[in-house]
């Protein structure tokens, strides 16, 4: 018996999820470890949006986080470190229909990865981006990574790190064509399942910094925000982040319409205590998979040009 698309498309609406559906293997994650707050309220949001598992594709590249494709039961392709972005791009424009996830670590992403974060933030391609910031080169144990604190020691600079650390917040929201730019952590699931959900919920590319606790190498950098809510600030807004509960845990609240990149850019600069919010959404922004005009093909067209092709070369 055949169904035709539409036939298969009303069986797709017809079809329901459990936080169940979404849950792959145990992960085999620190005790401890960020990771699994991540993951869970990533299923939760999986879950709230009734994504379809087969149309849904996790992408990563290498690094403690970006194990994520195997605990969820979803597509997921797991690549080489620094190019989970372009991966996932091509996945996304050859297969529009499909609701793609980046997961990558805070060296995987803007360390060897730099040149393709820039340009997955200008082409806006329609996925949700997530960086896991543990300030560390985790998976091989220990080394300075780009958001390392000035002066902390690892394995590759026991003296201390000699720079002082990228701001991912204020590069990101200076590159052209940046719709979608939030920070959460993974300490806060309320507020980090809601972030998530926004990111989840726009159209064009949501980059999303998730501050986390490494509990081997890097457990002290956010301890005293985890101990003392006073070193946390949220901004807060009818357009921006909502997340029930935190009135009474977060006293530190500034007012930020997201739409204002100028004062997005101010508030992403280094502060005393640590920004969590969205701090820029523009959905007017073009996104590349629709503004790009490619003649339709058939795969016998894409053949015989491949084999054109292929002649010009032949000696």
């Amino acid at each position: 018996m055949s169904c035709s698309l539409f036939q298969i498309a009303e069986l797709d609406e017809d079809r329901h999820f459990e936080l169940s559906d979404y849950q792959g293997p145990v992960a085999r994650w620190c005790s401890g470890c960020g990771d699994h707050s991540v993951l869970t309220s990533v299923q939760r949001v999986l879950a709230e949006a009734d994504a379809i598992p087969e149309r849904t594709v996790f992408v990563s590249g290498i690094g403690c986080s970006s194990r994520f494709p195997h605990y969820l039961r979803t597509y997921g392709f797991h690549g080489i470190h620094g190019r989970a972005l372009p991966l996932a791009t091509g996945v996304k424009l050859s297969r529009p229909d499909l609701d793609v996830w980046v997961v990558m670590g805070d060296g995987d992403c803007i360390s060897i990865g730099a040149g393709h974060w820039i340009h997955a933030v200008r082409y806006n391609v329609d996925m949700t981006a997530l960086m896991l910031d543990n300030n560390i080169y985790g998976l091989t144990k220990k080394q300075t990574s780009p958001t390392t604190p000035q002066g902390y020691s690892s394995n590759t600079q026991p003296y201390g790190s000699w720079l002082p650390p990228m701001n991912p917040l204020e590069a990101t929201l200076g590159v052209t064509n940046a719709s979608f730019v939030a920070q959460t952590a993974e300490w806060l699931p309320a507020h980090l399942f809601s972030t998530l959900r926004a990111a989840h919920e726009h159209r064009g590319f949501s980059w999303v910094r998730i501050l986390q606790r490494c509990p081997h190498f890097t457990a002290d950098i956010f301890g005293d925000a985890v101990k003392d809510p006073s070193r946390v600030e949220l901004l807060v807004h009818d357009d921006g982040i909502t997340a029930p509960g935190l009135d009474r845990i977060i006293e530190h609240r500034t007012a930020h319409d997201p739409s204002d990149i100028d004062a997005a850019r101010r508030l992403a600069e280094e502060s005393d205590r640590l920004r969590l919010g969205l701090f820029f959404r523009d959905e007017s922004r073009p996104r590349y998979e629709e503004t790009r005009h490619l003649p339709h093909l058939t795969v016998d067209d894409k053949l015989a040009a491949l084999e054109k092709e292929l002649d010009r070369h032949a000696v």
